[in-house]
């Protein structure tokens, strides 16, 4: 196999859970295939080719390395692509700066901060 279709392609790496859904993605405009956008589902996808995925308030840069016959296990849906996007990072809190505060956005505070938070009251307390 030296070419899949980008619908096929897609659903056998586990980026969709349908394949229908990756039809409509890659008819979408949702996925560019080496820089252009994909305009069709049928659209040929080659071993070396660098495709664009924007899901989920995220965009996934990937390189094709081998194809599927059919679709398997999420281990081995893994080995068709290469990841090229950084891994993301957590925002670090700066350094000298009170346990209890979080940037703006960042939602509830984990197990982790309540403890800190209750840890500074009964510091103040004292």
């Amino acid at each position: 196999m030296d070419r899949q279709r980008i619908d096929k392609w897609l659903w056998h790496a586990r980026l969709v859970r349908t394949r229908s859904a990756s039809a409509d993605l890659a008819c979408s405009g949702h996925v560019r295939l080496n820089g252009q956008r994909v305009e069709a589902a049928s659209r040929p996808v080659r071993a070396g080719d660098v495709v664009t995925v924007a899901l989920d308030r995220t965009v996934r840069v990937l390189k094709v390395v081998a194809f599927a016959q059919r679709r398997g296990a999420a281990a081995l849906a893994r080995g068709l692509y290469e990841d090229l996007a950084p891994p993301p990072t957590r925002a670090a809190q700066p350094e000298g700066a009170p346990a209890g505060l979080r940037a703006p956005g960042e939602g509830r505070p984990t197990k982790r901060d309540r403890r800190a938070i209750e840890r500074l009251k009964r510091e103040g307390e004292l």
